[in-house]
Order: C-alpha cells, then sequence, then structure tokens
C-alpha cells in the first residue's frame, strides 16, 4: 500500500511538471506568433515628443511615397485643437504659437503666415477619414520627423523642447522597465548615441536607471551608470511676456471722430499699459480705419517715453451687429480684417490691440472664437499682445452669450472681464455698477465653469458710477452716467457702506424725485483689486482714463505691489 501511494505521489508529480511545460510551450509559440503578427503588421508606430502615442490613434499613420499622413482628428489631439476645415476656401486651417497656415486638397501648396509655398502633397480624404501631409508641415509646427523604416516607426520631436543626448560605454540592453530581469526591447552597441529622457520632476536619473530612446526609436530604460558625455543638445523654448508682473492698464476713449488727447508731460503712477481708441470697423463695410494721425503718434511717444506699452482697443461699436457678423462669418473677410491690423500695428509701432467687439449675435460665438484663434499666431510673429474684453458670464445672448470664454482665455495672452454694468443702461431697477459679490462671483464663474487661467484674467473696473433719478411712482427718470471725480454728495446726505457691495450708498430727495447712487471711488475700487492678489489674476484695468479722482492710480499701484509680494 505504501508503495503504491508513493507511485501515485510521483505521477502526480510528473503530470503537474507535464502541464508546467506545456503551459510554458504553449505561451512561447503563442508569443512567437504574437512576434511575428507584430513584425508582418503594417501598423506604424507613432512616438512624439519621447512618448509613444500609437494606443491614442484614431487612425493609422499613413506613408505614401516617402510623404506621412496623419489624420485631421490626430492633429487636433496631438498639435492643434482648433484645426478645422474652412468650406469657403475648402482648405484646412491650422494654428501653432506664432503661425497660421491652410493647405487645401487639390494642389501641392502651403500657405502659411499669408505667404504661399510649394509643397510634394496636400491633404487626402479617404473613407469620410481627412489626413493632412504633417511632413510637409514641419515649419508650421517646428518639428522634426523621421520616419525609421526598420523598426515602423515614426519619430516626431518639437524643436522647442529640450533635447538632451548620451553615449553608451559598452555594449548594453534596453529594458522594458527599470530592473535587470525585465524584457530586452533593443540592444545598443558601444559609443552609440541616445536621447535621454528626463522623468517628471527633470531628473536623468532614477534609481540607477534612465530612461532612452534609441536610433531605432525604441523607448527603454539602461543603468545610468553606462552613459556618459551626457549633453544638452537642445534648450527649450522659453516663453516670454511682454509685461513682467500684474498689468496695470487704462483704456483712454474717445470717439473715433475725435483726436487722441495731448498726454504730453503726464505721469500716471504705478500704470504699464495704456489702451487709447484708435481702431474701429467702418459701419460701411467693416473695414479697419484708425483715428490716429499726428495726435494719435504724439500719444504713442509720450506713452513710450514713459515706458508704457501701447495696447489700442480695437471697436466693432461703430459698425454694428450685422456688419460684425458679416465679418465674421467669412473666411476671406477675417483674413482681411486680420492683416490690416497686422499692417497698422506694423505702421505704428503697437506693442499690443485689445480687441472689444461687444453686441454680437450669439450663434456667431464659434466664428468670433475662430477669428481671435486665427489672428493671435500673427500678432505673435509681430511679438505683439493680444488681449480680448469680454463681459460677465451671465445675460443677454448678444452681449454675454456670445463669448466662448474658454477659447478666448485659451488662445488669448490676457482675457480682460469687464466688470462694471452690473445695473446699467438697459436696466429695468437702480442698483450698483458693480458691487463686489457680483465681480467676484462672475469671476469665479471665468475661472471654474470657463477653465480660464487665473494669470491671463485682467480685472476691469469702472471709474463712473451711475446717478438714478427715480419718480413717486417707481418709474426710473434717469440713469446718468456720473464720473468718479464728479460725484457730489449734499452736506446734509449721510453715506451708508454697504460691507456686501464693498461701496457706500447714498439716497436723498430731490424734489419730487428720489435720487439713488451707489459710490465708485477708492475705497470701493481698493477692494475689487483686492481680488487680484486673492485670485492671482493677470492685472487690473480702468474704464476709462480722465473720470477718476487723483488718488486711484497710487491706490492700483499699491494694492498689485502687495500682489507682487505675497507671490
Amino acid at each position: 500500500m505504501k508503495q503504491l501511494n508513493k507511485n501515485n505521489k510521483m505521477l502526480n508529480r510528473m503530470l503537474i511538471l507535464l502541464a508546467v511545460l506545456f503551459v510554458i510551450v504553449f505561451i512561447l509559440i503563442k508569443a512567437e506568433d504574437f512576434i511575428k503578427e507584430q513584425q508582418a503588421s503594417d501598423k506604424i508606430s507613432v512616438i512624439i515628443n519621447n512618448s509613444n502615442k500609437t494606443e491614442r490613434l484614431k487612425n493609422d499613420i499613413r506613408v505614401e511615397d516617402g510623404v506621412i499622413y496623419m489624420s485631421i482628428d490626430d492633429m487636433k489631439n496631438f498639435f492643434d485643437k482648433y484645426i478645422y476645415i474652412e468650406d469657403e476656401i475648402n482648405e484646412i486651417v491650422t494654428t501653432y504659437d506664432d503661425k497660421i497656415a491652410s493647405i487645401g486638397f487639390e494642389s501641392n501648396k502651403l500657405t502659411l503666415n499669408g505667404s504661399t509655398k510649394k509643397t510634394s502633397a496636400h491633404a487626402i480624404k479617404e473613407n469620410e477619414t481627412v489626413y493632412l501631409p504633417i511632413s510637409e508641415m514641419k515649419d508650421v509646427y517646428d518639428i522634426q520627423i523621421d520616419n525609421i523604416a526598420d523598426s515602423k516607426i515614426i519619430v516626431i520631436d518639437s524643436l522647442e523642447k529640450e533635447q538632451v543626448q548620451a553615449k553608451t560605454k559598452s555594449d548594453v540592453s534596453v529594458k522594458a522597465k527599470k530592473e535587470g530581469f525585465s524584457k530586452t526591447v533593443d540592444k545598443i552597441e558601444k559609443d552609440n548615441q541616445v536621447i535621454v529622457i528626463k522623468n517628471n520632476n527633470n531628473e536623468i536619473s532614477e534609481k540607477g536607471w534612465t530612461k532612452i530612446r534609441t536610433q531605432s526609436g525604441m523607448l527603454g530604460y539602461v543603468k545610468t551608470s553606462k552613459l556618459y558625455e551626457i549633453t544638452t543638445t537642445r534648450e527649450a523654448k522659453e516663453q516670454t511676456k511682454q509685461i513682467t508682473g500684474k498689468v496695470d492698464m487704462f483704456w483712454d476713449y474717445y470717439s473715433q471722430y475725435v483726436k487722441a488727447p495731448d498726454r504730453t508731460g503726464q505721469v500716471i503712477d504705478g500704470v504699464n499699459v495704456v489702451s487709447p481708441s484708435f481702431f474701429y470697423l467702418d459701419k460701411n463695410d467693416g473695414t479697419l480705419k484708425d483715428n490716429v494721425g499726428d495726435a494719435g503718434i504724439a500719444y504713442i511717444n509720450w506713452a513710450h517715453s514713459n515706458g508704457y506699452k501701447v495696447w489700442p482697443m480695437i471697436s466693432n461699436a461703430d459698425a454694428g451687429i450685422k456688419v460684425t457678423s458679416t465679418i465674421l462669418n467669412s473666411y476671406s473677410k477675417r483674413q482681411q480684417l486680420i492683416q490690416s491690423i497686422v499692417e497698422k500695428c506694423a505702421q505704428y509701432d503697437i506693442d499690443g490691440i485689445n480687441i472689444d467687439f461687444e453686441n454680437m449675435y450669439e450663434a456667431d460665438k464659434d466664428k468670433y472664437s475662430r477669428f481671435i484663434i486665427e489672428l493671435v499666431p500673427r500678432m505673435l510673429e509681430m511679438k505683439i499682445a493680444t488681449s480680448v474684453d469680454v463681459t460677465a458670464p451671465d445675460g443677454d445672448p448678444n452681449w454675454s452669450l456670445c463669448f466662448d470664454r474658454n477659447v478666448l482665455g485659451h488662445v488669448a495672452d490676457y482675457l480682460v472681464f469687464m466688470a462694471y454694468d452690473q445695473y446699467g443702461a438697459s436696466s429695468s431697477k437702480p442698483g450698483t455698477t458693480a458691487g463686489l459679490n457680483w465681480v467676484e462671483t462672475s469671476l469665479k464663474k471665468i475661472i471654474d465653469y470657463d477653465e480660464v487661467d487665473t494669470n491671463k484674467i485682467i480685472l476691469g473696473m469702472p471709474l463712473y458710477t451711475r446717478q438714478w433719478t427715480i419718480t413717486q411712482d417707481g418709474t426710473i427718470k434717469d440713469r446718468s452716467v456720473i464720473s468718479m471725480m464728479n460725484i457730489k454728495i449734499p452736506n446734509n446726505v449721510e453715506k451708508q457702506w454697504d460691507d456686501t457691495l464693498k461701496q457706500y450708498y447714498i439716497e436723498y430727495a430731490s424734489g419730487k424725485n428720489t435720487i439713488k447712487m451707489w459710490i465708485e471711488d477708492g475705497t470701493s475700487i481698493k477692494e475689487k483689486v483686492s481680488l487680484v492678489t486673492k485670485y492671482n489674476l493677470g492685472g487690473a484695468s480702468c474704464w476709462k482714463k480722465d473720470m477718476e479722482t487723483s488718488n486711484i492710480w497710487t491706490i492700483i499701484k499699491d494694492e498689485l505691489k502687495k500682489n507682487d509680494t505675497e507671490n
């Protein structure tokens, strides 16, 4: 019996061993089949900035006659989220940094920042999928593309990102993971050059291992000790801002029929940006007009001599909603307007622009965004800052809902929130021009819901209030705009502090009528500027010059300086 049990145990062990061997052989066979299958596949892997993006491709990469094609969906994912097909010209329009380009489906040409160059290929469409010849668009995206045929890998490197290279001290095996027993993905001979990939902490070595990219395009790890001559061969492109610190701006508004004011000899404390109303859309055809003249040139010279940047306002107020819509809905008209802006900026030595398009159709929201998307690269090319004015997120379709603040805030250098007219010219009841609670609530919506970076937001503040005249039956008889410097409070009237609005309120009888006024002064402005500190905003701006009391610029300067100190 004992011998029988012993024999059974031996038999069971042999069966288990055979089963294990069978599993191992099966795995090896399947692995070999998988490898052969992968090798036989025509699928091309894509490495973008040292990261394998193959699994994220919506469509396979195509290579035809040496031209590398990527689908428009993948271009949108990896290079330009705002790329689109412009039906008017039947071309694909794409933007990147300081470049705007278009490429068609028939002729081998590419339009880049207004200039046309020949290409060896054009966009193609197959089974409703549009492909772009990305290898012909290297100048658009500032990239280098290598097609490594042997390993079926396409490597795309941004020329704006840092690149580190090294050499191998000996023959080495490249591992899939940071461990010696990991799978080998490539083998490198001694003195072979590799690309070094830093980790998330910007470190070359992690636990004695370094991530690299081999000349065959493979990604993996080698022992750091196996590398020498680790050298930075390309520095990352630095993003520079025109304004160091916070923007302290004022709008200098005057009608397009009026000459620029003579500011000679004036010094405005703390201000670093001025926005005169130089440019406007013509009410007849929407072309860009200016009222710069000799007075405007003198204004620019005055500003520059005092260290102020000049960001003229470009207004659509005179053109109106219909003319504005006509321009926005035409690609050719948008480009004509953009080219005019480029030429005006060059002509007058402009540092930036302030796009103040208001009263637009809600249906034109995306077209307005497209206009800004197309405009910004041309401005960046000239090192000109772009700021875009927007109203509070909630309100009238043509006044508020016509802005895609997320897109505008992402594309433009600055988004200027015009935080005033809470109760304005069309209000059915009297109220404050800009209560702090309303300003902050609106600001938080732009930050949280529209997801605009706080350091891109400039807080626009009013240097005026409204004097509301109310009849005995409660009707609004008048809602006059009163500049801060012209507010008159009768001697027998006592100001009341509103701790919610963070401003003073007055109310008194005038004959049979009642006068109500929510006062904007140094105290209320200081409270508003404190939001720049609280939310680390990009700065503050005031509407408009010559409405202020003498202490305003010092108050704003000191509050913004406090922001710099705390951050």
